[in-house]
């Protein structure tokens, strides 16, 4: 089985990489984890731990020189969610380059510096990626797809609900994947109906079915340079303009809303708990019953700010404790920790309530059992690795079907 050459940036505890070597079509030669405001570099500590050390930057991605990082066919990382914008223009063949320490731009550089760069991109972010920045809905996504573009690469997206298809976080996230010019699959995108490509025959369409409805995608031309795109795209839009799925190709995008279609099992909460051997720590004092529920409950009150300013303030209620019958919520980096919160999650158990277990959220996140246990690593900062993780369920679906489109 030939195995495909892959650059994983923006590593964290290995999700991409555990994902997309579960499939045995792809081989990690070069990846980089770097943590700007901790001294410990804890994530890359543990990514060493699990898959050695061999060919591992734990360095800011913005000081690594093109040079130091090994071509390979596919690039893939789950990128921060950031401010975009462009901030200079240079007078020379670089171009456009964006604000400092803003890592989309680090991406850009090592595609454009490279002499033969990556055939293929599998990116990941957060869903409101598609609506940023509020005062210009979509403009950061536009930014992408048009730097994308100057680079030669079509782009394919859907924001995917891993929930929705059977896994057991109802966690949203948008996946895009990019195509270079010189490959088959952007020659059979450009040929293609862009409707029938969104709805069944593009790489994500073919692990992640969508209900078919034959509408017609909106399109949506963006072929000005980047500078005219970060200071005037859809200036003072209230919504954004991309639909939740679409291909960008040749300076036009094609994006339509899609419903997931999926008849297969779910995995919900209670699937994942585990049985026995839960630390006393996890379970909640009755003394603090209170002050859980009263963060879990409604609210309408009037608060005052620290400038002795009054204001009303009003909130709907959590579901507490957490339905053992459905997929969870959506794990988030506070999930530690033994203090109340509203958005930890707690379970009903026979001996009382309890938090979620590393071990669990680990589960959650479709990782291996103990996956970020280390010694020296707290159950805290266990908790923090998967609110930053991706569901690996998805990576794994999506990166065999994109073996398939490309070794087929």
């Amino acid at each position: 089985m030939k195995k495909l050459k892959v650059i994983e940036l923006f590593a964290g505890v290995g999700g991409f990489r555990l994902g997309l070597e579960s499939t045995n079509g792809y081989e990690i030669v070069w990846s980089n984890q770097w943590e700007p405001s901790t001294k410990t570099q804890h994530a890359s500590i543990l990514y060493e731990a699990r898959f050695g050390s061999k060919n591992h930057s734990n360095r800011n991605i913005s000081e690594v020189k093109t040079s130091e990082i090994p071509d390979a066919d596919v690039l893939v990382g789950g990128f921060p969610c950031q401010d975009y914008s462009i901030a200079t223009t240079l007078q020379n063949s670089k171009g456009l380059i964006g604000k400092k320490g803003v890592l989309w731009w680090s991406i850009h550089r090592i595609l454009s510096e490279k002499k033969n760069p990556p055939k293929y991109l599998f990116l990941e972010n957060v869903d409101r990626l598609l609506k940023s920045p509020s005062h210009q809905r979509g403009r950061d996504f536009a930014i992408m797809l048009k730097s994308l573009d100057d680079l030669g690469y079509a782009v394919e997206w859907r924001v995917i609900n891993a929930a929705d298809y059977g896994m057991p976080q109802r966690r949203r996230r948008i996946f895009f994947l990019g195509y270079h010019k010189s490959t088959q699959i952007y020659k059979s995108l450009k040929k293609s109906n862009k409707a029938e490509w969104i709805y069944k025959l593009g790489t994500i369409a073919s692990e992640f079915s969508v209900i078919n409805d034959n509408k017609s995608p909106k399109t949506i031309e963006i072929k000005d340079d980047l500078v005219e795109i970060s200071n005037n795209f859809n200036k003072n839009g209230t919504f954004s303009i991309f639909e939740n799925s679409g291909v960008f190709i040749n300076g036009q995008a094609y994006t339509s809303k899609t419903t997931s279609n999926y008849n297969g099992k779910f995995t919900v909460l209670s699937d994942v708990l585990q049985v026995d051997s839960v630390p006393d720590e996890f379970y909640i004092p009755l003394e603090d019953y209170p002050k859980w529920e009263y963060l879990k409950g409604a609210k309408k009150e009037i608060r005052t700010a620290k400038s002795g300013f009054q204001y009303s303030y009003s909130e709907g209620s959590m579901i507490f404790p957490e339905s053992p019958n459905k997929a969870s919520r959506t794990i988030i980096t506070g999930e530690g920790g033994r203090s109340a919160s509203r958005f930890k999650h707690v379970i009903k158990t026979s001996k009382g309530l309890r938090r979620l277990t590393p071990l669990e959220l680990e589960r959650l996140n479709m990782f291996p059992d103990n996956h970020t246990k280390l010694e020296g690593f707290s159950d805290t900062k266990r908790a923090f690795f998967m609110g930053n993780a991706l569901v690996v369920g998805v990576v794994e679906k999506i990166g065999k079907s994109l073996y398939d489109k490309i070794c087929s």
